[in-house]
């Protein structure tokens, strides 16, 4: 956790300034370079198609897809943001943190990146000889099997659809339940880096630090807000107030704690294949009386889209 007193910071929540585009937004997705379904183009093409302008490809632990999407995106006029979703320890709680803006190039991200590789991988083997004891034979070879091409991270879903794929459950979802979901045989938590290492980090590489999908965590209101002033302390950047699928009610609770924590707010869809339309590209908004992330771009936190 980070208890420590935090460094002066140096964003600038003030006066919202003119959105600098003006078509929608999706700061959170996920390509075949980690667990999603379509390939960094065909992903950038989908955000086009849903009247995305801003996408931000945040694959988990990777920038591998980037030059892909960035080369699609310039030629179908959307503006691709480098990012890159990070796991990461608080306590003994996992968590992600997106990191938008990021440098791929840089040493530090790329160190980071091949370190958790190492750890997804050992995980992996971990989760395979878990399910082997329980009988479902040919496991890591199945799980591999199902990444898709460029793939770079194996991760529990590519788990899920092996055991969908073999026959042994009927879905996804199902997989999770059962067998891979938290508290479950393939619950297996490497040693993450902690919070306040990865959030100087991504600063480090000319990102900013945003904490994924809050509500996806199951902690309980009162550990959720202390969540967010830990984030804060670290010298976080903003909080999704909006991902995947959440009620207007939810909404506008994350919306007033962030701005209680003094974080901005963030949205995205956490798109990762098509056919789930609370998780569609394009779909999330921005609720009012928060300050969006995108105005930190202007107020002295800038961001470099890549070019």
């Amino acid at each position: 956790m980070c208890t420590a007193e935090s460094p002066q910071n140096s964003r600038s929540v003030g006066p919202s300034r003119e959105m600098p585009f003006h078509g929608q937004v999706d700061l959170h997705c996920h390509s075949s370079c980690s667990d999603g379904i379509l390939s960094p183009a065909a992903l950038v093409s989908r955000a086009k198609a849903n009247g995305v302008e801003v996408l931000a490809l945040t694959d988990h632990d990777t920038c591998a897809g980037i030059a892909e999407a960035v080369a699609a995106g310039a030629g179908l006029g959307v503006e691709v943001i480098a990012g890159i979703e990070v796991s990461v320890a608080w306590g003994k709680r996992q968590l992600h943190v997106l990191g938008l803006g990021v440098d791929p190039e840089h040493p530090s991200m790329e160190a980071l990146v091949q370190a958790q590789r190492r750890r997804r991988e050992a995980r992996a083997e971990i989760i395979a000889q878990r399910l082997e004891k329980r009988g479902f034979h040919g496991a890591l070879a199945g799980a591999r099997a199902q990444m898709e091409e460029g793939a770079e991270v194996l991760a529990r879903p590519h788990f899920a659809r092996w055991l969908v794929a073999a026959g042994h459950v009927d879905s996804a979802t199902r997989a999770f339940k059962k067998l891979l979901g938290p508290g479950k045989i393939g619950d297996v938590k490497p040693d993450w880096p902690e919070l306040a290492e990865v959030v100087e980090l991504l600063h480090e590489c000319g990102g900013l630090a945003v904490l994924a999908h809050p509500l996806k965590y199951g902690f309980t209101r009162t550990v959720l807000r202390r969540l967010l002033s830990a984030f804060e302390e670290c010298g976080g950047d903003a909080v999704e107030v909006v991902c995947g699928q959440q009620t207007p009610v939810q909404t506008r609770d994350l919306a007033a704690m962030a701005v209680e924590a003094g974080l901005a707010g963030s949205i995205g869809s956490d798109f990762h294949t098509p056919g789930q339309p609370w998780a569609e590209l394009g779909i999330a908004r921005m609720p009012d009386g928060v300050e969006p992330v995108w105005n930190l771009w202007q107020n002295g936190r800038p961001i470099r889209p890549v070019r």
